[in-house]
């Protein structure tokens, strides 16, 4: 019998683990702070991190607009 050549998995989809939450910035800093959400728009931590953080990290838009923030949009 002839050697096989190629990729035999070639046009099959690639298996899906299971899928891992991720943290991001703004959940760690919140867990960091102690805050709760409705102590968010009253933190003046959390707000100058945003200020220094808008334009990288993730931080929820009405938040962002709350404390009357404008976002840089690349896009």
């Amino acid at each position: 019998m002839a050697k096989r050549r190629g990729n035999p998995n070639w046009g099959k989809p690639e298996p899906i683990g299971p899928v891992v939450p991720t943290v991001t910035s703004f959940e760690q800093i919140v867990k960091e702070y102690k805050l709760t959400p409705d102590q968010y728009v009253r933190s003046t931590r959390l707000r100058e991190w945003a200020r220094r953080n808008r334009n990288s990290k993730y931080i929820p838009e009405a938040l962002l607009e709350a404390w009357g923030f404008e976002i840089e949009s690349s896009l």
